[in-house]
């Protein structure tokens, strides 16, 4: 069995680490969030209520994981010296995904908040990409 044991061992976010990161995918799932909210508000078929809290959670759970992927693998020491707010910044904003953000609320206020700390991250983001 030992023959066939990797010599090397490698991680990475994916399964080939393509060097390509974009808060784009966190802010769509984030809008995506929003107006799931918005149409569960519209909503008076307890039905379509449910399900709109079953794709408006995943979907937060989705936002949560495209800040992760930045937050640990695209930014570098370097970036959070530069940026020193940046490590709370992607704190408040998984938190607005979270269960204490839109996971777990139907405010759509929330969901602008998370939407706001995302275009934070996505100015720095791209002043990172222009050095």
């Amino acid at each position: 069995m030992s023959v066939l044991r990797p010599t090397t061992v490698v991680s990475a976010h994916c399964d080939l680490p393509c060097g390509v990161y974009d808060p784009a995918q966190a802010r769509i799932e984030a809008e995506s969030v929003k107006a799931t909210i918005e149409k569960y508000h519209a909503s008076d078929d307890e039905t379509f209520k449910a399900r709109a809290i079953a794709i408006k959670e995943e979907r937060s759970d989705l936002v949560k994981h495209h800040l992760w992927v930045l937050w640990t693998d695209y930014f570098k020491p370097p970036h959070f010296e530069k940026y020193p707010q940046l490590h709370e910044l992607f704190n408040e904003a998984t938190k607005l995904a979270g269960a204490g953000g839109t996971k777990g609320s139907l405010d759509v206020k929330v969901a602008e908040n998370l939407l706001g700390k995302i275009a934070e991250i996505d100015t720095i983001f791209w002043e990172t990409k222009k050095a």
